[in-house]
């Protein structure tokens, strides 16, 4: 395995990134602020091979996920998400069948209740914002600027993109994707699987597998 970062002290936690494209740019940069890992590989598609992110060589592919999780089990889905949650929820569930444990970084200029709490394999992104009460399930992405009010509770693989602002006591299933600036008003609840477009406002519930964009009232 490889680990080019400056830092191999024994008490960072070694740890494999699956997914080596735009997405992974900006988990290692939580990574890196947040501190406490060291990056030893970077798994992607066989045609990512020979590339690099971030100046990590991605050398791996997933076919290499056994072996390389059988020496070092920590692990980060760095895959992003915008219509459907499926890529994410199936190397989660490889992941794990392969005995891997998915952590959950938090950016230090991310602001996290300590009433606030999240699954395994969540990522809380720089500037991301998590009030009391906040519950998070498996393998979500709370990107940069994201606003969680009180009460909100969210499903597992969703992706609150840049920007979305989830008010308070919203309930928001599971695989859903809220867009860039979007808002949802207190007290919405949204449906498994439905997608918010960027920028949209959302006034009233939405259903499973809907797709919304402007304004829904």
């Amino acid at each position: 395995m490889d680990n080019p970062g400056p830092d191999r002290s024994a008490a960072l936690l070694p740890l494999i990134l699956v997914g080596g494209g735009g997405h992974c740019q900006a988990c290692i940069d939580v990574l890196e602020a947040a501190g406490g890992y060291a990056i030893q590989a970077i798994a992607d598609r066989p045609e990512q091979l020979g590339k690099q992110v971030s100046g990590y060589p991605i050398r791996y592919t997933d076919a290499d996920l056994p072996a390389l999780l059988a020496q070092c089990p920590h692990a980060l889905i760095c895959l992003g998400q915008i219509k459907s949650s499926e890529p994410r929820r199936v190397l989660y569930e490889r992941i794990t069948a392969l005995g891997g444990v998915c952590v959950s970084p938090v950016s230090p200029l991310a602001h996290v209740s300590p009433r606030a709490a999240f699954g395994p394999g969540t990522l809380v992104m720089h500037q991301a914002m998590l009030n009391a009460g906040v519950q998070i399930g498996l393998c979500g992405i709370i990107n940069s600027r994201a606003l969680l009010e009180h009460g909100v509770r969210v499903g597992d693989f969703c992706h609150i993109s840049t920007g979305a602002i989830v008010n308070g006591d919203c309930q928001v299933g599971s695989g859903v994707f809220v867009g860039s600036g979007a808002v949802i008003i207190q007290g919405v609840s949204i449906g498994d699987n439905a997608v918010i477009g960027a920028g949209s406002l959302v006034l009233r519930d939405v259903p499973a597998g809907q797709t919304v964009c402007g304004i829904w009232k």
